[in-house]
């Protein structure tokens, strides 16, 4: 602004001496002058000291004069400017006249010659030679015209007034007599602050200005055509967002009807566990009659043995009676077939077994799930005649064709008869026929008898168990879980077991740990009794239910159930449906039920039974590693982590999305300033979610730091070798893989990948995230202790040393990688700051502090704090002390910055002494009350007498610093004494 004041303030002089207005020009150098603008009005006193246009002995003569009256004056005054117009007017056409000669000449005269030195002259001095040419080409216009020097008198009168020269501005009135400087004629030149834009349209011109339009005329040519791509791809994104959006639709149209069979056969499946649990009843009942069946077998084999005594006894009557006395059985058996004819059909299941004689039944054989009706009168005529049998092979008197023909089965009729008139005594088999009958009948009644009472006990005990639980003290009903789960084992009615089910899971009203884990073990068990269907029909169902109760105890329960029922369920019931009960689960508001659902997830994982649900078991993990919990994370850490890489065998994938996940927590952060090109503008203000995400997450890394070392050994081509597996990552290793003669991208990952992003993370961080910037020491101190010293010399400290801006061999490192490393190089200022500020804390305290780089670590502080004190700006050192009070932070490393700080303020160096002071400042948090007596009080005593003030100064502050940490009288009672 100082410099355009004084361009307009320089053209306002170069007009009034050109047109000879020297009062106004006499009276504006006094205004300068006493303004003191003396470097404006240069011009103006060398123009009115020249001796030549005022001499000497002419002012004093005109001073000498007396004082003419005004009349005199004007008279005189009008005479000269008569004859000043005429000199004017002839000057003007003297100057045409010139101008027309000079420019035939110059026609005449050009020749290759003169054009080459105008050429080299053009090179020589091009600058010049073009301010000349503007020169030339402005004063080629000729003298004023009138109405230009109406314009020019009204912008200069303006701009006096403007900047406040209000004397001179009333001499130019004065001085100015053909015009009316009041009234402005409406012409283009007639505009506000007229004398600036005179002045912004000559700058204009100029060549520069115009090479600048061009610039911008070009620009705004490549902006156009920006902005047709632009367009373009905007009509792209929009046909191709209706592309989407009709295959959404016939997405959702699909997933209708999908949604519309799924629950149709939903319904079928309820159909058919109905009818399959009709199934079982009957089932249940017929294994029931097997049951009784066998008893009456086993009756029938004892009326057999004593239809064999009876033959023995009639062995010893005489042949005559025999015969009459079989044919009296036919005539009794022939009233037995009419009185047992309409007796009830049975399900016979037998084998027979050998006795004395051979002996055939034909019996029915029947499953559990088939029957097959006959009538027991067969097996009942069966014994008779096999006893018969019997008899005619002891007895001698009876000839073979007396045997064969004694009876034969007619099963036309379904009865038999005997043909043979001589068979067995009729006293003797016709009680033992009887004596079957009865026993069977007896047995059958006895075990209906028997089920009845049993099914009739379940009932009542279904019945009554609902009344009883209520009425039953709470730390005691755990004892009625045997009759509960009884009760649902072996009643027959599906409703009657929910209702029964529904009260074991509400058994306790907010169940503690102890009954929790009775609770969930009879579950277990009735589960391992009734089987899978059952498990799936009758449990799950009420795990379902509880799952939005409003006691967290009750959820907690349903939380531990999925892990332990899956085990009894198909496989395709695990993924599914205890899938979806976890992931209810993980949403809940109890932090004990979220962590019980981890718990239960990761014993669920082995159960899968394929790889299916991978991505979404993925998704719930990182989900619940930023869960608000501290008990969640710690839990997901060390349980569900290493089940998920156990189970989908996916390292990679997970690290990948991790460190994804660290970078845009980080990054949807807003800057620090809104200001662009700043420090400050490329970090971030991270909110309480973002820090605690960010923190858990580089938890998450730490602890999957060991796998992702195990996985480089197994895909090392020397981890077979037990005796290099502890030093495996050896120089001669490193030499080989620099190399290219092995591929590993387990062990390239680290260093490739990894440990860039973290670099970008911490450039992301302000200096008051220790917490974060601590999580990340600490992984790379795990790192050096599982991959040995070879790899954090060679390796880790050569990618920091190029972080910031430091050079670094990088010999063990393939050539395809020293372009990613060589890009963390900071290029700018800035970026040289932004290194120094937040990745020099790193190298400090995670890579030179690790135990093997004790030594190096003292000799590079050294370096920073004490050789290098000269050559560092004022900026660079607040940075380098806030890395060292970050070092601090590490308890292990403060007799070794002491012994620094030491050698610092015993130093003649003033810098050397105030940087001491500002370092024992920052470090007062970290150390304990003990240390600051016997180590920073003495130090801040002696830089408080040095003779400098700046060292004093320092020194003051920091003996604030450390009497508004510490509290201790023995601390604080040297201050009085300094």
């Amino acid at each position: 602004m100082d410099v355009e004041k004084s361009s307009l303030c320089n053209c306002v002089v170069n007009f009034l001496l050109e047109e000879n207005y020297l009062l106004t020009a006499f009276e504006l150098l006094h205004e300068l002058l006493d303004d003191g603008r003396d470097d404006q009005a240069i011009r103006l006193k060398n123009f009115f000291s020249d001796s030549s246009q005022f001499p000497p002995d002419q002012i004093s003569r005109f001073n000498s004069l007396r004082v003419a009256d005004p009349q005199s004056l004007l008279q005189e005054k009008e005479a000269v400017e008569e004859k000043l117009a005429i000199s004017e007017y002839e000057l003007r056409l003297a100057q045409e006249d010139i101008l027309k000669f000079k420019t035939e000449l110059q026609k005449k005269a050009e020749s290759p010659v003169t054009e080459l030195r105008e050429s080299n002259a053009s090179v020589n001095n091009g600058p010049q030679y073009q301010r000349q040419k503007t020169d030339v080409s402005f004063s080629d216009l000729g003298p004023l015209k009138d109405n230009e020097r109406r314009d020019l008198n009204c912008a200069v009168k303006e701009y006096l007034l403007i900047a406040g020269y209000r004397l001179t501005a009333m001499t130019f009135f004065e001085e100015v007599t053909d015009q009316n400087l009041d009234v402005w004629q409406n012409s283009p030149a007639c505009v506000p602050d007229a004398l600036r834009h005179y002045y912004y349209q000559y700058l204009s011109s100029t060549t520069e200005a115009a090479e600048e339009k061009i610039s911008m005329l070009r620009k705004n040519e490549s902006l156009l055509e920006k902005n047709e791509k632009l367009n373009h791809e905007k009509l792209c994104l929009v046909k191709n967002k209706d592309m989407a959006e009709g295959q959404i639709s016939a997405l959702n149209k699909s997933l209708e009807s999908l949604q519309k069979d799924h629950k149709d056969k939903e319904n079928l499946v309820q159909d058919l566990k109905q009818s399959l649990e009709h199934q079982r009843k009957e089932l249940n009942d017929c294994r029931a009659e097997v049951t009784a069946l066998k008893m009456h077998i086993e009756g029938s084999r004892l009326g057999r043995n004593m239809v064999a005594t009876d033959v023995d006894h009639v062995q010893s009557l005489s042949l005559e009676k025999y015969k009459e006395e079989v044919k009296s059985l036919q005539m009794e058996l022939e009233i037995l077939r009419s009185n047992i004819a309409n007796a009830p059909d049975y399900i016979v299941s037998v084998q027979a077994g050998k006795e004395s004689v051979q002996m055939e039944e034909k019996v029915v054989v029947m499953d559990e799930e088939k029957s097959i009706i006959q009538h027991p009168v067969d097996a009942i005529t069966r014994v008779v005649e096999e006893a018969d049998q019997s008899l005619a092979a002891d007895d001698n008197l009876i000839t073979p064709k007396e045997v064969s023909e004694e009876y034969s089965v007619n099963p036309s009729n379904g009865s038999t008869a005997l043909t043979n008139g001589e068979s067995v005594s009729k006293q003797n088999v016709e009680p033992s026929a009887s004596t079957i009958l009865h026993l069977t009948r007896e047995d059958h009644t006895a075990e209906t008898a028997s089920e009845k009472r049993g099914l009739q006990t379940i009932q009542i005990l279904a019945d009554a168990l609902p009344k009883i639980v209520p009425y039953v003290l709470i730390n005691h009903r755990e004892e009625l879980l045997p009759l509960i789960m009884c009760a649902i084992e072996r009643h027959p009615e599906s409703s009657t077991r929910d209702s029964l089910t529904h009260t074991l899971f509400n058994l306790i009203k907010r169940p503690d740990h102890q009954q929790r884990r009775i609770i969930m073990d009879a579950c277990v068990s009735l589960a391992q009794n009734v089987g899978e269907m059952r498990t799936e029909t009758e449990l799950l169902p009420q795990c379902w239910e509880q799952i939005n109760h409003t006691y967290e105890e009750r959820r907690l329960l349903v939380a531990q159930s999925c892990g332990e029922l899956a085990e009894f369920v198909r496989p395709e019931i695990r993924d599914s449906l205890i899938l979806s009960i976890v992931q209810q689960l993980i949403e809940d508001s109890a932090t004990v039920v979220r962590e019980a659902a981890v718990h239960n997830l990761a014993l669920l994982l082995p159960l899968f039974p394929n790889m299916d649900k991978y991505f979404k078991v993925e998704e719930l993990m990182f989900q619940l590693v930023c869960d608000p919990s501290g008990v969640v994370v710690e839990t997901t850490l060390k349980e569900l982590v290493p089940a998920v890489i156990k189970w989908g065998h996916k390292l990679d994938h997970v690290l990948r999305v991790l460190l994804s996940h660290i970078l845009s927590s980080a990054e949807r952060c807003p800057p620090l300033s809104g200001v662009e090109g700043s420090v400050e503008s490329h970090l971030r203000v991270l909110g309480e979610r973002e820090r605690w995400n960010v923190d858990v997450l580089l938890r998450m890394l730490l602890e999957m730091l060991p796998s992702v070392h195990q996985k480089a050994i197994e895909m090392s081509p020397f981890s077979s070798d037990p005796e290099t597996t502890g030093t495996i990552f050896s120089t001669p290793f490193l030499e080989l893989y620099a190399g290219g003669h092995v591929q590993l991208p387990a062990f390239e990952w680290l260093h490739v990948d990894c440990i860039p992003d973290l670099i970008e993370l911490a450039c992301l961080l302000p200096p008051k995230e220790d917490t974060l910037r601590n999580r990340i020491t600490r992984f790379l101190l795990a790192v050096s202790e599982h991959y040995g010293d070879s790899y954090l010399t060679h390796i880790l400290l050569p990618i920091f040393l190029v972080a910031i801006g430091e050079d670094a061999l990088l010999t063990y490192f393939p050539s395809e990688s020293h372009s990613k490393i060589e890009g963390l190089m900071p290029r700018t200022a800035v970026a040289k700051r932004l290194a120094t500020m937040c990745i020099l804390p790193l190298l400090l305290a995670g890579v030179l502090g690790a135990p093997s780089k004790h030594e190096q670590l003292v000799e590079y502080l050294r370096k920073l704090l004490v050789e290098g004190v000269g050559n560092q700006s004022t900026k660079c050192n607040a940075e380098i002390i806030d890395a060292v009070r970050f070092l601090c932070t590490f308890e292990v490393h403060h007799g070794m910055i002491f012994n620094i700080l030491w050698e610092m303020v015993v130093s003649s160096n003033i810098d050397m002494k105030i940087n001491a002071a500002n370092l024992l400042k920052v470090i007062v948090p970290y150390i304990d009350a003990k240390v600051a007596s016997t180590h920073i009080l003495p130090a801040l005593v002696t830089l408080g007498s040095d003779q400098n003030l700046s060292v004093k100064y320092a020194s003051i502050v920091a003996f604030g610093a450390v009497a508004q940490h510490f509290k201790n009288d023995m601390v604080c009672i040297l201050f009085p004494l300094q």
